[in-house]
């Protein structure tokens, strides 16, 4: 358990700006929320390619474990859509991680394209639109994307274990995750390459027919396009040197451009990634990394302090994805396998992480630092934020701040919506926030499906408390506290 004080102690804005100045954090802070009468920053309309999404929040994708066993949607991860599209949030960015290949699955009841395909597609889109339609009346200004992804060296179709795939072998994450580093088997050939090109193609073109208005490119999280971005060991075409390293991203980009023109392309990057860290006596600490310097396995990062990052290359990439003519990006930072306090702040770990090293402010601040540095680089590209949910009580008073200030196009939210998915719709009403709606960061949502359970607050959803998977999480729960 976290020694940090939770963000529910601060009564006022003010107390919680002089615990940041204590962390040299400076998160930006408005006195006050506004709803979008009163002229909130979040209100404002934002132009995406050809469409004009209707306010500033936006909703993550996330990675589910409750689709069927061939991977098609199923009631319950339905339901979850239904939420995003009443939530009052008008992007929807990828609403689910679908992967483009079985092989590539993260779990085994993620959805696939295979599996899915236009009619599948249609009915994910269906729930968001519907319900949106009947909450707010309207969804012209509703913009949904479909996330498109493989998941690499974190790939699990199947019950038994994971099943990598990767593009090359890692000094630190082979040992790390179980892959055998003399095994070349593992490691996609170029031949490989091609043909997951080719089912990226064929999932984008049945998002298209099915009416979704973008596709995501996932390229972050230590996923496969991601580990792509630090392929310096590899040879040949899809590695090496920047080009061939940002190859398989820009190509995937072409190919869906030409061959669905009418998509919108957005992509989900990690602007920056560390070293990863692992538990040692209680707490965490990054693995040993003093044999592998300069480190050059890493995307965003100090080759010779790889506990730091460096933008130089993602700025560089953001660069390009504008000039391939991607409409947005949605940045967010490292591995929620490798170094979850970075990626994801919290105060309370899932059950293969660890205690926060940090206050887990430092980590929101990371996040949007990276971001304001990268929107001041590259302000023509549209720039989705990401880690503000951990601000809890104060998460509508740091997105409007963010957003006035032009640091961040738009907000988003992943696992607050588990929980409150109506914050956006209440936050613009000038509603105030349900209290005990609000993520805590109790990491729930993680560790049940790292015990292969479905994805969900089982803490604060009625629904998730009713399941028989609450029980099991407790017990989970239990252990690590034992």
């Amino acid at each position: 358990m976290s020694s940090y004080p939770r963000i529910a102690r601060f009564r006022s804005v003010d107390e919680l700006r002089s615990h940041l100045a204590t962390l040299d954090a400076p998160i930006p802070l408005d006195d006050a929320p506004r709803s979008a009468a009163d002229g909130s920053p979040l209100a404002r309309p934002l132009v995406l390619g050809d469409r004009t999404v209707g306010n500033r929040w936006c909703i993550h994708p996330m990675e589910g474990w409750d689709g069927s066993p061939e991977g098609a949607p199923t009631e319950i991860l339905l339901r979850r859509w239904r939420h995003f599209g009443s939530s009052g949030a008008k992007l929807i960015w990828g609403g689910e991680a679908v992967s483009v290949l079985n092989e590539g699955r993260a779990n085994p009841n993620q959805l696939s394209a295979l599996a899915c395909g236009r009619a599948g597609f249609a009915a994910l889109l269906a729930e968001v639109k519907t319900a949106h339609l009947a909450t707010f009346g309207r969804d012209d200004d509703l913009v949904v994307a479909l996330q498109l992804t493989h998941s690499g060296r974190f790939s699990k179709p199947v019950a038994t274990g994971r099943v990598p795939r990767i593009a090359y072998h890692h000094p630190l994450l082979d040992a790390r995750h179980g892959v055998n580093p003399d095994d070349a088997s593992c490691v996609l050939t170029d031949a490989d390459v091609e043909r997951l090109i080719d089912a990226y193609v064929t999932a984008a073109k049945d998002a298209a027919a099915a009416g979704f208005d973008m596709v995501d490119l996932k390229a972050c999280h230590g996923y496969l396009v991601h580990e792509f971005l630090s392929a310096r060991r590899r040879p040949g075409p899809w590695g090496g040197d920047f080009a061939g390293r940002t190859r398989l991203l820009a190509t995937l980009i072409e190919r869906v451009r030409a061959e669905c023109p009418q998509l919108l392309i957005g992509v989900r990057l990690s602007l920056f990634d560390v070293v990863p860290w692992h538990m040692v006596d209680g707490r965490g600490e990054p693995v040993a990394f003093k044999d592998s310097l300069p480190y050059d396995c890493g995307f965003g990062v100090d080759e010779m302090n790889p506990l730091a990052y460096d933008l130089a290359e993602p700025i560089a990439l953001l660069r390009k994805l504008r000039d391939l003519g991607v409409c947005a990006v949605n940045l967010t930072a490292g591995s929620p396998y490798t170094v979850p306090h970075m990626q994801r702040p919290a105060a309370f770990p899932p059950s293969d992480g660890y205690p926060p090293p940090e206050d887990p402010l430092i980590g929101v601040w990371r996040q949007i630092d990276a971001c304001r540095k990268a929107k001041e680089a590259v302000p023509e590209l549209v720039m989705v934020g990401s880690g503000y949910t951990y601000l809890q009580e104060y998460v509508v008073h740091a997105a409007q701040a963010t957003v006035a200030r032009g640091w961040i196009d738009s907000v988003g939210l992943g696992r607050m919506v588990l929980s409150y998915p109506a914050l956006p719709a209440d936050a613009l009403a000038g509603t105030p926030l349900v209290r005990g709606s609000l993520c805590r960061t109790f990491s729930d949502c993680t560790t049940a499906p790292r015990h292969g359970l479905r994805s969900g607050c089982y803490p604060l959803d009625a629904y998730y408390k009713s399941l028989p998977e609450a029980a099991e999480v407790k017990a989970i729960k239990a252990r690590m506290e034992s």
